[in-house]
């Protein structure tokens, strides 16, 4: 957790100051919804980059209602980073991630609880809102034994952190800003994508691919596949994010992932109530279609033992045969003169 009463840098430098030191005193206001000339001239907190974004002045007393999606706000200076409104660019890989780790915690047998975009707030010495950022999805692994964020935010120091956060990558580069930050403030595991899919407004330079972030003696590192989801590798998700429809390969992934998971904590699909229901169905249908081709064997048999010839297809073409009980198809195989009579007694029986 961030020290919130003294200086604390961060892997990009200076990253925080003071919380409880003097307030810079705010540029040149203007409405939230239409920056000022002056106010894109405003600089972010040292050290800190955000690209692609426009400063605007959000004061304090504006930030719980404001509703429209930002990459940092920061107290001292009431100013509030925003980027280009949300599209299917940026908001589909976070959506599909969700659904990938929603297949994981089935054949885990727990669920994973999934927050989207929310806000994750440092607070200074004195309570107050100091510092906000939002993550494109936030996961938790165990939420059934964890410190969940509350209704307005995940509160630094007082809910525990997510076991893994996205950030999505078009117009912007989280590694020189929002990546310092999150380290500075301890999170565990950040994954950074940049989409197959390019949004018109992204730089050239920035080449589609997952990167995995993890915190290691407070300073974070480069990994090729994620611990908190064991043996799942940032190209094999980035690969999954990027399909229109999840391929066999991606199935047996999540199925590996899923398993690998369970495995941890000694659990499995049938912990997991959909699957567990599935499954049961699966083995009962199995179950009745094994009775169902031992009684046909049965009744072909018995019609062949008194000459009675029958066709092909029999008796799987026969109506009624898989309804009727094993009483009534014996009964009418001990009864016909023909295969024809068969399918009669058995449809009178049923009628």
């Amino acid at each position: 957790m961030a020290d919130t009463e003294s200086s604390k840098t961060g892997a990009s430098g200076g990253l925080l100051r003071r919380a409880d030191g003097p307030k810079a005193s705010s540029p040149a206001a203007s409405p939230v919804s239409s920056p000022s000339p002056e106010a894109t001239a405003v600089a972010p907190p040292a050290g800190l980059q955000f690209p692609g974004c426009k400063p605007i002045h959000l004061p304090s007393h504006k930030v719980e209602t404001y509703e429209s999606r930002l990459e940092f706000w920061d107290a001292d200076t009431e100013i509030a980073w925003v980027c280009e409104p949300s599209s299917p660019y940026h908001e589909e890989p976070a959506e599909t991630l969700s659904a990938l780790v929603e297949r994981i915690a089935s054949v885990r047998g727990s669920p994973i609880k999934r927050y989207g975009s929310m806000d994750l707030l440092l607070r200074n010495s004195r309570g107050e809102r100091w510092r906000i950022m939002q993550a494109d999805q936030s996961l938790y692994l165990h939420p059934a034994r964890a410190h969940l964020p509350g209704a307005s935010a995940m509160v630094i120091g007082e809910h525990d952190f997510p076991d893994v956060v996205l950030e999505v990558d078009h117009t912007t580069d989280v590694r020189r800003g929002k990546l310092g930050l999150y380290e500075s403030w301890g999170f565990p595991e950040v994954w950074v994508e940049v989409p197959e899919r390019r949004a018109p407004s992204r730089p050239r330079g920035r080449l589609p691919g997952l990167t995995i972030h993890v915190l290691e003696d407070g300073a974070y590192r480069t990994v090729p596949a994620s611990p908190t989801f064991p043996g799942w590798t940032a190209e094999e998700i980035h690969e999954a994010m990027n399909e229109t429809v999840a391929s066999a390969r991606t199935h047996a992934i999540l199925e590996r992932t899923g398993a690998a998971l369970g495995a941890r904590e000694g659990t499995g699909p049938d912990d997991d109530p959909l699957l567990r229901s599935q499954r049961r169905q699966g083995f009962e249908r199995g179950r009745m279609e094994g009775q169902v081709e031992g009684r046909g064997k049965l009744v072909r048999q018995m019609l062949l033992s008194r000459g009675i010839e029958v066709s092909a297809e029999f008796p799987r073409d026969v109506p009624r045969f898989t309804e009727s009980s094993e009483a009534v198809v014996v009964a009418a195989a001990l009864e016909c003169d023909t295969e024809a009579d068969f399918r009669a007694r058995l449809r009178q029986r049923g009628d």
